[in-house]
């Protein structure tokens, strides 16, 4: 299938949608030469799929990050009429809203760099990491309903974080119309006990600074005002809560497929019809799912704050410890977007992939070996991916593969020899995490700068990284 890929400019690459039976639109591929090199056929095929499937939107996107995965690619975007179209749980992906908040602070490199140890010895014993790792907080039942309707609302009125970090978030921290009734009991067991956890994989908690700014205005507006200012990025999702609500409805769905006689290339792209009931619970179920995630990081964002003032001795507000942003990967929103020249409502799978609004920040997670970033949207993005881009550097390489490949001590070796102070639950867990796993982020980067779909404002190097 790969073979069939037209290249129509320097970041784009198309698949008519003849290439194979059943396609009802276009699948197209953003990425440079490098990228395109490294995807893999079986991605390239999952991307096919998803055109198959009904009420689908022109084109399918696979992004620069995209590697193979459940049904879809992670690092995938598709689009359904609001009315004709399809939902699907594994198009939106397990961690659902598995994202990323950035913090900036007023300190400097030379201020920190002598309490870095001590800095991630105290935010990994302040953090819970790991599998299946139980937070400090102990909800009840009708606590953790709150948190699935009102997102950070409810951990703002309880002392975890301030009404400006709501200001500075995808959604305010809240997605409207999330419906506990429509969340299993077993996905509410699993998340009473997982708030304030930063769980396992690719979750992070990283020390950054600022190697260049390449856009000085947009950086200024957002805080950013140095190189060599340390920044905060922390990158977590939905915990076990999201994870059962995508299982239990991925079954649901697979059911109404049948019921609905929705015919699918592959069983797991299982979905429902938009305005089904086994459609719009999932989706009720989802934001809950979603608010829950959202308030996830804020609560962990200020014990990082409360970490800080413990090792530099000051308030955070003195620290400037502000959200540049909050946002989501792995969702699905009822959007407007411009199709054909005319104005339509369509659900937006985003699977691994970060919304990019004209002017608002774009968090890009690299690897703890080598640069993120962030960047701008733009409206070239709400013409070519609906609003959408890359949400990291994407995997070069499976986590089995990994572990078997790297050794964890002599990961946290290599990555101490760059400076970088590296604290894990285990070491395969820098194993699986060991920045060669992952594809080149200045590629994946130059792909969506190149194309325009978000541009660049700064480049931060991690100093120091808590992984579960």
């Amino acid at each position: 299938m790969k073979n069939k890929l037209k290249q129509i400019s320097d970041y784009e690459w198309e698949l008519d949608s003849n290439v194979r039976p059943k396609m009802n639109v276009k699948a197209k591929i953003v990425g440079n030469k490098n990228v395109m090199n490294g995807i893999e056929n079986a991605a390239v095929e999952q991307l096919t799929n998803v055109a198959c499937l009904p009420g689908v939107m022109e084109p399918v996107i696979g992004l620069p990050d995209m590697h193979w995965g459940y049904g879809l690619p992670m690092g995938a975007v598709s689009a359904f009429d609001s009315n004709d179209g399809i939902i699907s749980a594994g198009l939106c992906g397990f961690d659902i809203n598995c994202g990323v908040n950035s913090i900036r602070t007023n300190i400097t490199y030379d201020e920190l760099k002598p309490k870095i140890n001590e800095l991630i010895s105290e935010l990994f014993k302040k953090i819970p990491c790991g599998v299946g790792a139980k937070g400090k907080l102990k909800l009840t039942y009708g606590q953790l309903d709150s948190v699935l309707t009102d997102g950070v609302n409810w951990a703002i009125e309880n002392g975890y974080g301030v009404k400006a970090d709501s200001d500075h978030m995808e959604e305010n921290g809240c997605m409207k119309g999330g419906n506990p009734d429509n969340v299993s009991e077993l996905a509410k067991k699993r998340g009473l006990q997982q708030l304030g956890t930063l769980g396992a994989g690719n979750h992070f908690l990283e020390i950054q600074r600022i190697s260049d700014i390449y856009d000085v205005t947009t950086a200024k507006k957002w805080g950013i005002d140095n190189k060599d200012q340390i920044m905060i990025m922390l990158h977590c999702g939905s915990r076990g809560l999201g994870h059962q609500v995508a299982s239990d409805y991925l079954k649901i769905q697979e059911k109404s497929t049948e019921k609905y006689n929705i015919w699918l290339p592959d069983r797991q792209l299982a979905c429902a019809p938009v305005n089904s009931k086994e459609g719009q619970d999932y989706f009720s179920a989802m934001k809950c799912a979603v608010n829950y995630s959202f308030t996830n990081r804020l609560v962990m964002t200020q014990w990082v704050r409360e970490t800080f003032e413990k090792v530099f001795n000051k308030d955070w507000e003195s620290m400037g410890m502000n959200t540049v942003y909050g946002l989501c990967h792995n969702v699905v929103k009822l959007e407007e977007h411009k199709i054909d020249g005319k104005k339509r409502k369509v659900f937006v799978h985003r699977k691994g992939s970060t919304r990019s609004f004209p002017d608002d920040p774009v968090l890009i997670a690299g690897t703890m070996g080598t640069s993120s970033y962030i960047l701008k949207g733009t409206e070239v993005s709400l013409e070519k991916t609906f609003g959408s881009t890359v949400h990291g550097a994407g995997r070069a390489m499976s986590r089995s593969a990994a572990i078997k490949k790297f050794w964890g001590e002599k990961v946290k070796e290599d990555l101490a020899k760059k400076g970088i102070v590296a604290q894990s639950t285990h070491p395969k867990v820098l194993s699986e995490e060991a920045p060669q796993a992952y594809k080149n982020v200045d590629d994946v980067i130059e792909s969506v700068h190149g194309i325009g779909i978000s541009k660049k404002v700064v480049k931060l190097l991690p100093i120091g990284v808590c992984k579960g």
